[in-house]
């Protein structure tokens, strides 16, 4: 159930930074925006873009990627962070989408969580910019302001994507992520966030231990 003060959360969020879809991951195809996905974690978006760029030129297809020398691949993402892990799963994951779903990034949330190095946060964000399917993705700053605001008690990024898919209206499942991003960047930042110019501040759990 969507509640008056959840409702109101939502207006203030709709108002200052609409209700448009986007992503910050630069991408062409479903299986551009899954590597650039992976690639994200623990690294900032800009910095993603910044590797994709070049990356997917050397690699332009998921065939390419599944033949990657794991050596050379984890040299063209060193600098994203995790490189090894991260471009032993890129390898991984681009075999199994060529030589079991030919070619082709799955819709559904148990396949695509059946690709290596793809969690529910990955898979969601593929089910919501790419096949337009109500998902909730839960990065840092979802897990941060919604527990700020409220919204969830929880620390597992699962249990808060199950907390958040009961508040909130499914309309406002995607934007919701993308909304919560622009707003942690400019104003609810993890170390020092900016309580006077925060007009969420009065739905805030935690303004009177920011500003005291």
């Amino acid at each position: 159930m969507v509640t008056k003060r959840t409702k109101e959360i939502l207006g203030i969020l709709d108002e200052q930074y609409s209700v448009d879809l986007k992503c910050y991951l630069e991408h062409e195809s479903a299986w551009q925006l899954l590597i650039a996905t992976i690639l994200s974690a623990q690294c900032t978006d800009a910095r993603v873009n910044m590797v994709t760029k070049e990356l997917f030129r050397k690699y332009p297809t998921i065939e390419a990627f599944a033949g990657a020398e794991l050596s050379e691949l984890e040299q063209d993402i060193h600098s994203t962070g995790f490189y090894h892990n991260k471009a032993k799963n890129i390898i991984a994951c681009c075999q199994k989408l060529h030589y079991e779903f030919h070619d082709e990034v799955p819709s559904d949330i148990d396949e695509l969580t059946s690709l290596p190095g793809v969690g529910r946060k990955t898979a969601n964000v593929i089910r919501g910019n790419i096949f337009h399917e109500p998902s909730i993705v839960v990065d840092t700053h979802v897990k941060r302001i919604s527990k700020r605001l409220g919204l969830t008690k929880e620390e597992d990024p699962v249990k808060i994507e199950f907390d958040l898919m009961k508040v909130l209206p499914k309309d406002h499942w995607i934007v919701y992520n993308i909304q919560i991003i622009s707003f942690g960047r400019e104003i609810c930042k993890a170390q020092r966030p900016l309580c006077e110019r925060c007009r969420l501040r009065d739905y805030c759990r935690e303004k009177n231990k920011n500003t005291a």
